[in-house]
């Protein structure tokens, strides 16, 4: 096992994933608008495909760096297991919140767009929040199931199997990560939230931080490394 490399290197880390993965996110939602127009589901899944592709590739890239949290809500659990300390944490999800407005400010730029424009698509109800728990909990739950099994291997492919597969089971479209969500306020594209709904999936998704912290101690008793013990493994 190599010593962990120096916080600014690992929040340098989170930030680049963290903005690259929001630059497919919201590119990819931009480019399937304009090419499929008249076909949401069509938009849908070419968003999807190409989120869980980059996850795959961003996750093998800085996993061995950071442990590739690029997730305020994964850093949130790896904090209440111990696998981070807390300062190391607060670096995390400030490097991966700013990283992901960058990131969709480059989306916006690589289409012509203005560099921010405020989203106006209204995601304001019980049922998307809902849905945003129950994302969230099925992403923590698969990292900790994966994980705590001992199959390091199999971590970029099963979180990004579970990612483009809830972008079709939840009617959220499964953003699932704080960062991603504030990232999207600043861009009035397909995967645009308006800011006033960005509250309520930050608290649906940080709830389901801790029942899925919770439900993990019951399934997977045994202790686990740290996501990037596990990737640098």
């Amino acid at each position: 096992m190599t010593e962990p490399r120096p916080l600014g290197v690992r929040a340098l880390a989170e930030g680049l994933g963290t903005g690259l993965l929001v630059a497919v996110v919201v590119g990819s939602g931009i480019a399937a608008e304009a090419r499929s127009p008249d076909d949401v589901g069509l938009q849908l899944l070419e968003s999807s495909t190409a989120t869980a592709l980059a996850l795959v590739s961003l996750i093998l890239t800085f996993g061995p760096v950071s442990g590739a949290h690029l997730n305020p809500a994964v850093t949130l659990a790896e904090l209440l297991t111990g696998k981070v300390d807390g300062r190391s944490a607060s670096a995390y999800v400030a490097a991966q919140v700013a990283g992901g407005c960058v990131g969709t400010v480059v989306a916006n730029l690589m289409f012509e767009l203005p560099a921010v424009e405020l989203a106006t698509e209204d995601r304001t109800s019980l049922a998307l929040a809902f849905s945003e728990v129950v994302a969230t909990f099925g992403l923590l739950t698969v990292l900790f199931g994966v994980v705590r099994s001992g199959r390091m291997m199999a971590v970029p492919v099963a979180v990004a199997g579970y990612i483009g597969a809830a972008y079709w089971f939840t009617s959220s479209t499964s953003f699932a990560n704080p960062a991603v969500t504030v990232a999207r306020t600043l861009t009035n594209t397909f995967a645009g939230i308006r800011p006033a709904s960005a509250p309520l999936f930050v608290l649906a998704q940080l709830v389901a931080v801790g029942l899925a912290v919770g439900v993990a101690r019951i399934l997977f008793p045994d202790p686990e490394p740290s996501l990037q013990e596990v990737l640098d493994a």
